[in-house]
This record gives structure tokens, C-alpha cells and sequence, in this order.
């Protein structure tokens, strides 16, 4: 027997293995997919040459196999972190679309993040209790702000310090800065729009690898723009390259991977839970694993589907379901409302070194220092500003002299900058099980029922047109504008599906992130958030996650679970 099981081994499932094993517990890490070594597993190595198709991905292999992503972000040297939709279904009800998108693998989806890491605010963790939506956070901002401090000093983020309410300062490395191009984007946005602010993308990268990063081999980050086929160097924070190789190092913690977890074994004698089955996803075979604790990390609509999959006759609803809320409240950011343009007038005679891993952020405005128009809460953007250019002589006739001059020339600024917009718990925006369809491995299918609603769709709207404002204050053309949010779940940022909450008749964990109805089982991927704030997430789980595994382990300690 272990003394914890984490499943899932990805962004929240690695600093929970971390945390727990540093605190002296023997865990076991069960991964569905398959096993991946840092270095050895990534495509960063590949040189241009070695790339198939130019880094397309075959048409058919698309339709067939990649449904949900298409053509967004499937490349030839990123193929192999992605879920195939067809090996793996889910149903959406018509008209209601639905973007699961997965990886399968050791590390999970902390190998293809985007690595911005933002906390949440003050604001944030009252908006449920101020607006009526949702649940009230059990917990407020000045719990869980020193375990961000705590998460940040460890994974290593690029930032800097702003002062703004809504948008808390955290433990920063030297911020990734910006270019001339965005420092004339921000001057003229803060000129025009005095309440808000331009500043650096906060990325998870680190700009100058402190010691205890490379303890870990990590070393600081190369500007190749090549983070989304793994990072050899470590200069990102993954599972695979920081929070599993911490907990290795304590010699407590098991990693197994192609185990399929199908549900969690709950004593109705004592209330606990005392381990989990899994099926092996290549075999089929079945095996029990046993834990005094058990934390689910499996995301937030993988852990939706084990807790309702987990049903016994004291729990007919599922495990820790008494309130009827798992899996309901999922949620996910308004994303694709984007805004390009072109500056003509920008800096003739510059441009920049390397390809930096992040941009520039627009923090939050709306309704925090500017009213929002029909809506409540609120969005922020990210983007950049990058000099056209250097490829001027491409698919044009030419030779000699005049062909290599016209090479050379840059051409103007061109900016694009992306809404992400806070989506409201709803419990009618639900993950269920399939009463008759399974997938290969005997376990019922998910279904998901989401859509965006009233207050999305006025957010939306506001989103385009202040994007378009602020690129015209900053004398840009506008030259693209979106015509509504993308999918729900394309933004690749679901949670909800067991909320946090004070109440046990209307939410799923406390504010340890314990389950209400069973003290031995913690949940601290996004199926935990009760909202979802307009920020990146990740960074949020990550410490939640750390908080948790400090609260697990003294409550082993004092034998009270």
C-alpha cells in the first residue's frame, strides 16, 4: 500500500506527486498514456531538414484523426502529444460543440502549455459571492497567496511587478521585455486609455535559471520559439522537466504509465475511498492499487468522468456526489476574439534578437477600473507586436542584385492581440455518462453538454470592439477582426466539474480541496475551480495543488483521515 495515489502526472498531478513525496509520503503516479523521458521524447532536436512534410500534417491524417484541433496547431513535430479524437470519442449534442482537446502521455498536457502564469486576485476569489453566480470560493486570496509565492519560486516565471489589484505580483525572474514595437503599442494605448495597462506576457520560462533550477538540469531559456515539441533544456516548466524530477529525487514516489484509472474504490463502512482500478490501456487488464490518500488530477472532465464513473450502492450518483455537482459548472475562457493590424508609422530601423517565448498582456479593465456594457466580470488580452519582413523575395520572380535587396527589406509593424474572457459557472454546462456507448477500454463515454451564455455573448461583443480601439489608438490599421468566440474548450483552459465551495449541498470539495462526503480524496486540477477568473489556470492549480498536499499530509499525521 501507498500513502498517496496521484492520478495524472501533468501540470497539477506532477506538484502534487512533488509536494506529497517531499513531505515524506510514498506515492504512486499512474499515467494513462504512455511513458516520455525529458530530452529523449521531444522533436526540439530536429533540424529543418529533419522535419516531415515541412512540419504539415497529411490532410487525411487531419480528418480523420484530429476532428477537434483541424489545422490550429497539429504540426508534424507536435503530433505525437495530441489526443486522436477517433481512438478516444466523446459526444456533444448538435449544435452545441465541445473542444476536449487531450494529451495522453507522462507530463500530460504541461509539455504543450502556453506557460503563462498569472494569479488570480482578490476579486476573483469574491466574484461568486458578490455576483451571485456559482458557488462561493471556501477560500480567498490571502490563502492561497503564499503558495503561489511558493509555486513561483519553484517552477521559475518571467515577469514584472505592476502594482495592479487585478492582477496580483507575484515571484518574478526578469521579465521577458518588450520590443520597440510593443512599447509604441503600449504608449499609445496608455495614452488613450489612462486606466489600462500594456505589460510583459508573465511565462513560465525561465529568463535567468536560478540554482535550484539547475539542480534540477533545467538551464535558462534560448529564445528558439520552439517550446510547443518539448524543451530539452528545461527551460520551461513541465512535469517532465521540474516537479517529477524534484519528487524522484526524495526517493519516494512510483511512476506508472498505460494505466487507464476507471474508478476509485470507496469503503462504506468507513466513508474513505482505499485506492483505485485501472485497466492497462495496451493489455486490457485490470489491476488494484491501494492508498491511505488518493488526490485526482486526471483534468477537469477526466476526473469528472472517474468520479461519475465510480458509483456504488452508498453512492448511487457517483463518488462524492451527494450535492448532484460533479460534473456540472464546466467552464472554459471565451478565446479566438482577436484583433490584427498593421502600423505603418511604427520604427523604421528596428528590430529584435531571438524569438521570445511570450508577448505582451493587457490585464483585466472591465469592471475593475471601467464598467463593463450588459455583463459582469471580465477579460484581458495577450498578443504582440512583430516586424513583418525577411521574406519579401518568397514566391516572387527575381535574381541578382535586385532579388537580394528586396530580401533584405522589412516590412512594416504587424500586431495581433486575443481576448480571453471569463465564462460563468453554470450547472446546466455539464460532463454526464453515456448510459449505452463505451470506448475501447469498457468505460462509459462522455458526453458534454456546454455553451456559451448570455453574459458570454455581451462579453464577446466588448471584446472585439475595445481590441480594435486600443490597436487604433495605437496607430494601427485594422486589418482582421473575429466574428464571435471560438468552441467552448478551445481555449484549453476547461474546469469546474467539482467545484470548491462552502456549502456541501452545492459543491464537491472543501477548502482543503477534500471531498465534502470523503476525507481521503483531494481534487486539485481545474474540476476544483469554482471560477475561472479571466487568467491562464495553471498556475492556479499548481497552487492549489502544493496547498492541498500540505494539508493532506498533516492530516495524516494527525490520523484524522
Amino acid at each position: 500500500m501507498f500513502d498517496a495515489i496521484v492520478v495524472g502526472s501533468g501540470m497539477s498531478g506532477g506538484m502534487s506527486a512533488k509536494e506529497l513525496c517531499e513531505r515524506g509520503l510514498k506515492v504512486l503516479v499512474i499515467e494513462r498514456g504512455r511513458n516520455m523521458v525529458h530530452g529523449e521524447s521531444y522533436t526540439d532536436g530536429l533540424r529543418p531538414w529533419e522535419v516531415p512534410n515541412a512540419g504539415m500534417v497529411p490532410e487525411e491524417d487531419l480528418a480523420r484523426h484530429y476532428k477537434i484541433q483541424k489545422d490550429s496547431f497539429i504540426t508534424a513535430p507536435t503530433q505525437q502529444y495530441w489526443v486522436k479524437d477517433d481512438e478516444n470519442p466523446y459526444e456533444t449534442p448538435v449544435g452545441k460543440p465541445f473542444a476536449w482537446i487531450r494529451g495522453y502521455h507522462l507530463g500530460g498536457r504541461s509539455i504543450m502549455w502556453g506557460r503563462q502564469s498569472y494569479r488570480l486576485s482578490a476579486q476573483d476569489f469574491e466574484a461568486n459571492a458578490t455576483d451571485g453566480h456559482g458557488s462561493d470560493w471556501p477560500i480567498r486570496y490571502d490563502d492561497l497567496a503564499p503558495w503561489y509565492s511558493h509555486v513561483e519560486k519553484f517552477i521559475g516565471v518571467a515577469g514584472s511587478k505592476e502594482g495592479l489589484p487585478q492582477l496580483p505580483d507575484g515571484e518574478f525572474l526578469p521579465a521577458f521585455g518588450l520590443n520597440d514595437g510593443e512599447l509604441m503599442f503600449k504608449a499609445g494605448v496608455e495614452k488613450a486609455f489612462p486606466t489600462r495597462k500594456v505589460i510583459p506576457g508573465r511565462t513560465a520560462n525561465l529568463s535567468v535559471a536560478q540554482p535550484h533550477h539547475e539542480e534540477l538540469g533545467r538551464t535558462s531559456c534560448q529564445a528558439r520559439s520552439l517550446c510547443d515539441r518539448g524543451c530539452s533544456y528545461g527551460a520551461y516548466h513541465s512535469s517532465l522537466s521540474s516537479s517529477l524530477p524534484a519528487a524522484e529525487r526524495t526517493g519516494n514516489l512510483t511512476i506508472i504509465t498505460d494505466q487507464i484509472v476507471h474508478s476509485v474504490i470507496h469503503d462504506p463502512k468507513t466513508g474513505k475511498v482505499t485506492g483505485v482500478r485501472t485497466i492497462d490501456q495496451n493489455t486490457r487488464a485490470g489491476k488494484t492499487f491501494e492508498a491511505k490518500v488518493v488526490f485526482l488530477n486526471a483534468s477537469t472532465i477526466g476526473t469528472a468522468q472517474i468520479l461519475l464513473n465510480s458509483k456504488s450502492e452508498a453512492m448511487p450518483r457517483g463518488l462524492a456526489n451527494g450535492s448532484d455537482m460533479v460534473g456540472r459548472n464546466l467552464m472554459d475562457h471565451l478565446f479566438a476574439l482577436s484583433v490584427a493590424g498593421i502600423f505603418p508609422g511604427g520604427p523604421q530601423d528596428s528590430f529584435y534578437h531571438g524569438r521570445r517565448p511570450n508577448g505582451l498582456y493587457i490585464p483585466r479593465f472591465r469592471n475593475v477600473t471601467e464598467a463593463g456594457d450588459g455583463f459582469v466580470r471580465g477579460y484581458g488580452y495577450q498578443g504582440g507586436v512583430s516586424r513583418m519582413g525577411w521574406r519579401a523575395g518568397m514566391g516572387q520572380p527575381g535574381i541578382g542584385a535586385e532579388l537580394k535587396a528586396r530580401a533584405r527589406k522589412l516590412g512594416p509593424w504587424f500586431s495581433y492581440i486575443s481576448g480571453f474572457g471569463e465564462m460563468l459557472p453554470n450547472p446546466d454546462n455539464r460532463v454526464t455518462l453515456s448510459p449505452t456507448k463505451k470506448d475501447q477500454w469498457g468505460i462509459p463515454v462522455v458526453e458534454v453538454n456546454c455553451q456559451h451564455g448570455p453574459n458570454e455573448r455581451a462579453m464577446s461583443k466588448q471584446i472585439l470592439e475595445d481590441g480594435q480601439a486600443m490597436m487604433k489608438a495605437a496607430g494601427g490599421i485594422v486589418i482582421s477582426v473575429a466574428k464571435e468566440p471560438g468552441d467552448p474548450g478551445l481555449a484549453i483552459h476547461e474546469m469546474g466539474t467539482a467545484c470548491m465551495g462552502k456549502d456541501p449541498k452545492t459543491s464537491v470539495l472543501n477548502k482543503y480541496n477534500q471531498a465534502h462526503e470523503v476525507p481521503n480524496l483531494f481534487i486539485t486540477d481545474g474540476a476544483a475551480m469554482a471560477s475561472s477568473g479571466c487568467q491562464n489556470p495553471s498556475l492556479t492549480y499548481m497552487a492549489l495543488s502544493a496547498r492541498a498536499a500540505h494539508h493532506a499530509s498533516e492530516f495524516l499525521k494527525a490520523g484524522t483521515i
